[in-house]
Parts: C-alpha cells; structure tokens; sequence
C-alpha cells in the first residue's frame, strides 16, 4: 500500500474490488508497526485515531455500492493537524494539554467540505504546541499533548513545525494525504523536511473557520501530500465560501485538478531568488542544480547571478522590508489575544481565555514548560485591541511589502519566484530550541498573504531540501503547474526507509 495517490486509490475502488474499510485497516496497522516504537525513538506523528474511521468507511463502502463515488475524496483517509476541529469522538488540543477533552459538536468548515466530497478522517496529528506559538527556544514537534515527533529520515533530525505530525505521517505512508496549516512556515519547512509537497494557500482561499488561530492576517489551512497532483485535488475539495471567514466570500471557487502529465512551461517567466535567506554552498549548489529542469521545460529563467548585475540587469528585490519582522510579531501578537480569546470562549471547561491557559501551564510547568516557556501568551497578554496604534502601523508595512512584492512581479513580467524552502533537517535539541541555519524563505508568502508551494528538489546526505514556488493572490492553478511539470521532469523524491530509520533509533 506504499505511496499510494488518490487517484491509485480509486482505481483500486472500481478495478481491483478494493474497500474503504480495508484501506482504513491497512493504515491505521501501518501506523501502528510504525509510529510507536516501543524499543527506541519513535516518530509520534499521530495523537489520536478516529474511533469512528470504520464505520465511516463502511457507510461509504455501502455508499459506493448503491450510488457510486461520493466524490473527489471518495474513500480517501485523511489526516488532520490537532488544531483543526473535528465532530465526534476526537479532541482538539493544539497539542496542549490545557484543551484535554476539548471534543467539538462542529467540524471546521473546511473538514466538513472533506466529508461531503467522501473523506475519511483517519487521525489527528501531532504539532508544534500551539501551532509553535507559544515561547521563545521552542522545538519544533513538540507538544505536552503528544510529546516530539521525529523525522522519517533520520529520528535524531527535526521535522519542522508546526504541522510536523501531518508531515511526518504524509511521508510515512500513514495516510494518502493531509491536512496542515500555515501563519508563517508552518507548511512549507516541515514539507521541506520531510520531503512531501505543502501549499500554503492565499488568504481567503480556504476558510479558517473551526481552527485554532494564531493571527487572522496569515493564517491559513493547505495540502500536504507526497505528489503535486493530489495537492491540486485536496484544494479543490477545500475551497468553499464560508459566511464565518468573511475572506472567503471574494475568493475564487475553481477547479485545481491536474488533467494527464504537464511536461512543458512555454511563456511562463520564473523569478530565481538567490538573497532572501542565508543558505550554505550546498544548498546553493543543489539550487543550481535544478535550473536547467525550468529551461528544458520552456520557461524563461529571470536570474539574480552576479553575471546579471554586472550587465546592469535589475535584480528581484523581494527583501523583507526594515522593521518587517518586527512587525510581522506585533501584528501576531494582538491578532493572536483576539481571535485565541475567541476561540476559547466556546470550549467547554475552565479553560475559557488566554489567561486560564497560562495559569494552567504555570500549575502544571512539569509537563506543559518542561522544554520552553509561555513568553508569547505572555506577550499576547499585554496588548489592546486591533485599533491600537501600534497595530495599525504594523499593517501598514504589510500593505507596503505587498505593494513592493506586486511591483517586483509587474516589472518583471513574473509569473512566479523560486528559491530554496530551508535546508536540512537539524538536529532536535531540547536546550537551545530550533536552529534555522539553512535559511527560512516562508515569510514572503506568508506576509503578502499570497500563495507558495514547496515540494522535493533533492538531498543533502540523506536529507530532503524543498523547492518554493511562490505567486501572487489566487494563483495557486499557476504554482501547481509549475510544480507539476518539475516534479513530472525530475522525480526526485525518495520515500524514507522506516525499517532503516527505526532500527538506527533503538
């Protein structure tokens, strides 16, 4: 049952007399060969199964019978980061233990628009704790909830954050497809990672209604699969207009879906980005490396080379503009206090406002502060309303970065940017927290609210880097086919060898 897609997994529905309900069986056995080692380290990418997961798969089984597919996920298992609501038996925790037994009576909406289209919700996956926004020096997989995931290729490593769980288990072959979200990175590194496809969608594109919030301006639900192609065809089951996320309401309500193998990119003029971040010569060689893929597949290579600037050719300026970051966490900060708030009041329990979730990790520092602390609620904490000046400001820069980034595009006739995703996978380390050595490109996508998507473009000894592929707002069709066609040239993606990976953690 190794990488399986989902159009595999249909064709096995109507030729081969396949199941849902052995499909569901042969996962959740797989998670349990694999996600638990009882001898060693573990990968922990799974914090609760669906104990309802056969039952659906037998409705739907009788379903297929009766009417044929429900639609586009008939079927299709899928798993979910535990800061997205699900009705029904599981909890959504953020990966704290402050929300022990938050079971919902909802599901997100963009879970519900899974089920109508025959989804499976197989799990819940571990996470960065609060989605990795709750203090300085964290560790990215790790949460009091469901302890540390680990990398599929090497269990020492990270798995990024925050949607590490959902990464790890895509890679794994614990389900077909998944779901993560994004405020800034938290898609596409651990993507990167672990050598899957994660798209990070504009604002506005898919409905954050039902998840748990870090900040309005960024945050977003997207793809994590193991092929572009059904990263198209979970979108497409994703997008809907959603009258809770009033963003929704002006978004486009396409069809994604990737018709027969895209082996050309004639016309299209893609941006090489060479500055944004910091990456070592490895990486930069590995850049290099891929290039000729985008010109022997047509498309017109607008480069940041030293050749290009001695020439007088002006460069692609998307640099963070000064005073960015900071204000990428202000902007946060307040967004976070409102909209967590919000969250908090419909949870059944004492836990009802970011306060209560302090004093309960203050009571309780053994399990919930045992690696890092609470700076962030803290900081949250201290800030007024989205009228404060201070807010207000900050906005105003993203107004101006996206305007800067839209100029770039114009001046250059862009159809999209790449770059490098991050580098290699580093070393979990519990004492100084994550170490962003190889670069982090996300907050481009992230600030601008536009859409990125990162996928395999190759290995650092033994270590998947990830290629970004970056477009403006409501592009995602644009950066799905050009990630499509590179995959379709190139291939690269080698799935982990678990047997390997868990005997080198006993």
């Amino acid at each position: 049952m190794d990488e399986l897609t989902i159009s595999d997994i249909l064709e096995l529905y109507e030729t081969r007399g396949l199941t849902a309900v052995e499909l569901v069986k042969s996962y959740m056995q797989r998670i349990k060969n694999y996600d638990k080692n009882p001898n060693g380290l573990s990968l922990n990418s799974i914090i609760e199964l669906n104990a309802d997961a056969l039952t659906i798969a037998s409705e739907l089984d009788e379903y297929y019978r009766l009417n044929g597919v429900k639609g586009i996920l008939h079927g299709i298992p899928i798993l979910v980061k535990d800061n997205i609501d699900t009705a029904g038996s599981m909890q959504t925790t953020a990966g704290s233990l402050a929300l022990t037994g938050n079971n919902r009576d909802a599901d997100a909406f963009v879970v519900s628009l899974l089920r109508e289209q025959g989804g499976i919700i197989l799990g819940k996956t571990n996470l960065s704790e609060w989605a990795n926004y709750r203090g300085k020096w964290s560790t990215s997989g790790w949460s009091s909830m469901g302890g540390q995931t680990r990398n599929p290729y090497d269990l020492l490593r990270t798995p990024c954050g925050s949607s590490s769980g959902t990464a790890v288990a895509i890679a794994a072959n614990f389900a077909p497809v998944g779901i993560g979200t994004e405020t800034d990175g938290s898609i596409i590194c651990p993507s990167s990672i672990n050598g899957i496809v994660g798209l990070k969608p504009s604002i506005g594109l898919v409905s954050r209604s039902g998840i748990i919030p870090i900040g309005k301006s960024q945050d977003t639900a997207g793809p994590m699969t193991r092929t572009v192609k059904d990263a198209a065809i979970l979108l497409t089951a994703m997008v809907g207009k959603d009258e809770s996320d009033r963003t929704t309401l002006d978004s486009p309500i396409l069809n994604y879906i990737l018709e027969g193998s895209i082996d050309r990119l004639d016309g299209m003029v893609i941006g090489v980005i060479r500055n944004f971040t910091k990456f070592n010569q490895k990486i930069s060689d590995l850049f290099d490396s891929i290039l000729p893929f985008f010109k022997d597949l047509g498309a017109e290579l607008v480069d940041q080379s030293d050749d290009d600037r001695i020439k007088g050719k002006h460069p692609i300026d998307l640099k963070l503009l000064e005073g960015l970051s900071e204000a990428e966490s202000t902007v946060l900060s307040y967004e976070f206090k409102q909209g967590l708030n919000q969250y908090l009041s419909t949870v059944n329990g004492n836990i009802q406002t970011i306060e209560n979730v302090i004093e309960f990790n203050t009571a309780n520092k053994k399990e919930t502060l045992l690696h890092f602390g609470q700076e962030y609620f803290e900081y949250a904490l201290s800030k007024g309303d989205l009228q404060s000046e201070a807010y207000l400001k900050a906005i105003q820069l993203y107004d101006e970065y996206r305007t800067k980034f839209d100029t770039e595009f114009s001046r250059h006739n862009l159809d999209a940017v790449i770059l490098p995703s991050t580098g290699p996978a580093w070393l979990i380390d519990h004492v100084n927290g994550d170490n962003y050595a190889g670069g982090f490109s996300s907050s481009i996508a992230a600030i601008t609210g536009y859409c990125s998507i990162s996928l395999p473009m190759g290995y650092i000894n033994g270590l998947p880097v990830g290629l970004s592929i970056i477009s403006g707002k409501f592009q995602e069709k644009k950066i799905l086919t050009i990630a499509h066609a590179f995959e379709n040239a190139t291939k690269i993606r080698i799935p982990p060898d678990l047997e390997t990976t868990m005997q080198l953690g006993k």
